[in-house]
């Protein structure tokens, strides 16, 4: 929890040339340095924006659930950790583990897939963006007025692809939310008439979409997408979308311009102009959020209070407690898939090599390094074992959130979006409004 040095909470003012965010947890100003005439830092620049709102997507924090101090799985006895994953698999009953394979591809990206100067990493970053594209068009969210909100966005590239792909589509909104400053982004590149590229500096946690000008004028329904959301994102930017945004429509008995442009007579000659004639790609009906498309990631990083997931949990007898030691357990899903020193090496060149390459934070290229050693069992557990098990946890993890989407009025589904051997990081959620066709839920 943080607030802003207008908080009732905050004591005293932050140092001179320092940021003026108040960091709650750690009971002190952020201790940035800010640019001449600037109140707060890059990280928390969003703090002085009207779509900021301190941790309204946060969930609520019950601090007696936790307890202050957990020791690290290493430091766990025989009897403790059995225990744990007894209880983890018992949980994991009757879940589906083998998740449908939805590779796919887009011909968006046919000619930067075959550019013969793609290092590995590029390759390997534009085959996940063309399936997720694939995907996005399959669930037919691919369209005009509507807004697309990729979620630690980065350098834009994913919304950048959606773009491609829309040609000449009309009314098309992209918001990129990404809480650091990032080189090389792509999105002031777009010059198109027809689409609006806005970038918003923010943590998740904090974003009010219904205060953005765009959104609250237009009220254009929203596709929320993310290429690796990184742990607990997920959960912050599932609740911005169907809690704080959708929701926001109810409250108000609103509706959005698609609905209400539905039975205007121009409508079809917007489609054609989209999709050159084939309507099969428009919903029958419309939602606040039209759709979700999140590449998930880093389930080590998820975070109890954040969690969408809590009530699941608790009705499988379960709390805080093992989901601490469950998202820790995740990281074993990539156990024993270190590079050797000769492959870090050469991969390190071929990254400084080509410096415009497709390169982000998650490029783990088939060998993701997750575990460190401190939640290391050697002996107890052979690097099979600990695969399976952390295929539980995040398996786990991820149904609570399928759940949550469930009882917000969603048909969610998980499926795997490209090879392992492209991404170990491979699952896709998706979710559509129910009253729209969708896949098959997960078990």
């Amino acid at each position: 929890m943080a607030t802003s040095a207008t908080s009732p909470h905050a004591p005293g003012f932050p140092a001179e040339g320092r940021c003026g965010y108040y960091v709650e947890k750690k009971k002190r100003f952020c201790r940035m340095v800010v640019a001449a005439g600037k109140r707060f830092c890059g990280e928390h620049a969003g703090a002085a924006e009207d779509f900021y709102i301190q941790d309204i997507n946060a969930g609520l924090r019950d601090e007696t659930e936790i307890p202050e101090q957990l020791v690290p799985i290493s430091s766990l006895s025989e009897e403790q950790l059995e225990k744990l994953i007894k209880k983890l698999r018992k949980a994991s009953e009757g879940l589906n583990s083998t998740l449908k394979d939805h590779i796919m591809s887009h011909p968006a990206l046919h000619d930067a897939l075959n550019d013969p100067k793609n290092g590995d990493s590029a390759t390997k970053h534009l085959k996940q963006q063309a399936s997720i594209l694939g995907n996005i068009e399959n669930l037919k969210l691919l369209g005009p007025r509507r807004c697309f909100v990729e979620f630690g966005a980065g350098k834009g590239k994913l919304s950048h692809w959606v773009d491609i792909a829309l040609k000449d589509a009309e009314k098309v909104h992209f918001i990129l939310v990404e809480k650091v400053t990032t080189r090389f982004k792509v999105d002031g590149k777009h010059r198109k008439k027809n689409s609006v590229f806005e970038r918003l500096q923010i943590d998740i946690q904090h974003l009010c979409l219904n205060k953005i000008p765009v959104l609250r004028e237009e009220k254009l329904p929203v596709v929320g997408i993310g290429k690796h959301l990184c742990g607990m994102a997920t959960d912050l930017a599932l609740r911005c979308l169907v809690e704080t945004y959708a929701a926001s429509f109810e409250e108000r008995n609103e509706e959005p311009l698609a609905k209400r442009i539905k039975n205007d007579k121009t409508e079809k000659e917007i489609y054609t102009l989209a999709k050159e004639g084939n309507e099969k790609n428009v919903p029958e009906k419309w939602n606040p959020v039209a759709g979700i498309v999140i590449a998930l990631c880093c389930h080590h990083r998820c975070d109890w209070r954040h969690y969408v997931g809590k009530e699941y949990f608790r009705a499988l007898g379960l709390g805080a407690v093992e989901f601490h030691y469950f998202q820790r357990m995740s990281s074993w899903a990539t156990c024993g898939m270190r590079k050797t020193s000769l492959e870090t090496s050469n991969s390190t060149t071929k990254r400084q090599d080509n410096q415009n390459d497709d390169s982000e934070e998650h490029d783990d290229g088939g060998y993701r390094i997750t575990d460190d050693g401190a939640d290391c069992l050697p002996g107890l557990l052979s690097v099979e074992e600990k695969k399976k098990i952390g295929h539980l946890c995040k398996l786990l993890i991820d149904q609570g959130r399928i759940q949550y989407l469930q009882q917000k009025g969603f048909s969610p589904a998980l499926q795997y979006y490209t090879d392992p051997l492209v991404s170990l990081e491979n699952v896709l959620l998706t979710a559509l409004p129910n009253h729209s066709s969708s896949p098959e839920t997960t078990a």
